[in-house]
């Protein structure tokens, strides 16, 4: 997992200290829940669409993403199939972390 360091004005600060509160979730989650909203066209369910549609009226929300409407290309497809299963398979590395 990788750690971001934000500079916010104050104000701001506070205001996602209070809504990330008043949701019931750290600071820390509740910011990457709104930040994988934003970027995340998958990331569905109505509280990330209201969220997506006030990204997309403050006009910060990434366009020309892809969506569920929007499939990768048969290229990317292939070469993702071409790759999956090439690496070492998850039990033989549990093993050897145990030894």
């Amino acid at each position: 997992m990788a750690q971001v360091t934000l500079r916010l004005e104050a104000e701001l600060a506070e205001q996602l200290k209070r809504v990330s509160a008043e949701a019931g979730l750290s600071v820390n989650r509740y910011a990457s829940a709104v930040l994988r909203a934003a970027v995340d066209p998958d990331h569905e369910g109505d509280e990330a669409g209201r969220l997506r549609a006030r990204l997309a009226r403050a006009g910060v929300l990434v366009a020309g993403m892809p969506t569920v409407d929007e499939p990768p290309g048969g290229d990317v497809v292939d070469a993702a199939r071409r790759r999956a299963g090439s690496g070492r398979p998850l039990s033989d590395l549990v093993a050897e972390a145990r030894r």
